[in-house]
């Protein structure tokens, strides 16, 4: 096997491959980057660690196909450090080598026949603009929960009703919710999936950049397997097993409050009151007519206030927050105003974006926050 290309592209696309490669991989062949060059000039990188499969392709000059495997992180580092000229790489006996102006290395292989089959991709079920698809997984993830020990809640519940795409996720603090459009191969298509929160992540940084992203799932009504497609690049996931819980009825029909104020200056206000906050005590928002006073700690303690405007339908309220999940949500939303709508100071709160102090709340995104005790 010998190409060669830039080492730019190269660089960008061993390092896309490797991205989700494991720290502890439970099989040390799973750390490996699998690359083909095929006689047609194309060059396939792929990685599998049984659950994330990865796989991109682009052009290369190949003067022998072959393949081969090796240590995925090792290579990416190698690649990156290298100087900016084109880059040769070609397997010699039982080591590939990587030679770019006056640079060489040797790396050692894996052994690829052990390396396991990459999933095939499920039918592509639809389509969906790439900068749509990468902002609605930002605003959602961030609701997404951390702990692995509670599997379900670290997953995005992805819901399809014809031309109609929700994604949701909860941490059990808050609630996010994102509605959209998309293009489907079969306008009376059912179908949900669970998918992990990272996963989700990973494909938005990756695919942004594209113009469209074929969305893949198996077609029986709950899927085991997602897959995403876009300017070449490849990636499937198994998806999270589980019920999971029914969380779009935390939503309050009605509001008996609601306050408008803009985002910029309240995020801003947020992040300055939260510097005296102690762990686990909120920021508490005190709504009046014609404005909002945030304030942070009390008594012999570090305290501060600020005083913003805000437009107020309703009685006044006071209400507090985890600073963190309030700044996460105001910070998704990406709109000139946030209103908040309350139904008590001590039920749970949902934030939506708008686009004018006048205007009517944009319900596409809904992210729903839980008071804390103050």
């Amino acid at each position: 096997m010998k190409f060669h290309l830039d080492r730019g592209v190269l660089a960008d696309a061993v390092s896309w491959a490797t991205r989700t490669l494991p720290a502890r991989p439970a099989m040390p062949i799973l750390q490996g980057v699998r690359i083909v060059a095929e006689a047609s000039g194309e060059l396939v990188l792929s990685t599998f660690d049984y659950e994330v499969s990865a796989q991109i392709t682009l052009a290369a000059s190949v003067d022998a196909p072959g393949e081969v495997l090796v240590q995925g992180r090792m290579l990416s580092d190698i690649v990156r450090a290298l100087p900016n000229k084109d880059v040769s790489v070609s397997l010699e006996g039982t080591k590939l080598q990587v030679r770019c102006g006056s640079a060489r290395f040797a790396l050692a292989t894996l052994p690829v026949e052990e390396y396991p089959q990459l999933p095939s991709m499920p039918p592509v079920a639809g389509g969906v603009d790439a900068h749509t698809l990468a902002e609605a997984i930002g605003q959602v993830t961030v609701a997404a929960s951390k702990d692995d020990t509670l599997p379900l809640l670290t997953g995005v519940r992805v819901e399809i009703e014809g031309e109609k795409v929700t994604l949701m996720a909860t941490d059990r603090y808050r609630l996010a919710l994102r509605e959209l459009t998309w293009r489907p191969a079969d306008p009376s298509a059912s179908l949900t999936a669970l998918v992990r929160g990272r996963t989700l992540q990973e494909v938005a940084r990756s695919l942004a950049t594209g113009s469209d992203v074929d969305i893949a799932l198996t077609g029986d009504g709950t899927a085991n397997l997602i897959g995403f497609e876009s300017g070449g690049r490849r990636t499937t996931s198994t998806l999270v097993d589980g019920d999971y819980p029914p969380v779009r009825r935390l939503f309050p029909d009605v509001a008996a409050i609601t306050a408008v104020v803009a985002t910029a200056p309240l995020i801003e206000a947020v992040k300055r009151v939260s510097l005296v906050a102690e762990r686990n005590t909120p920021v508490r928002l005190t709504f009046t007519e014609g404005q909002v006073s945030l304030e942070a700690g009390a008594g012999d303690d570090a305290q501060a206030s600020e005083v913003l405007e805000a437009q107020l339908e309703g009685e006044d309220l006071v209400v507090g927050y985890n600073s963190g999940f309030l700044l996460d949500g105001l910070g998704a939303l990406g709109t000139d105003f946030v209103r908040l709508n309350f139904v008590d100071s001590i039920k749970p709160s949902v934030l939506s974006g708008q686009e004018s102090l006048e205007g009517t709340a944009d319900t596409s995104y809904k992210y729903l926050l839980m008071p804390m005790r103050m």
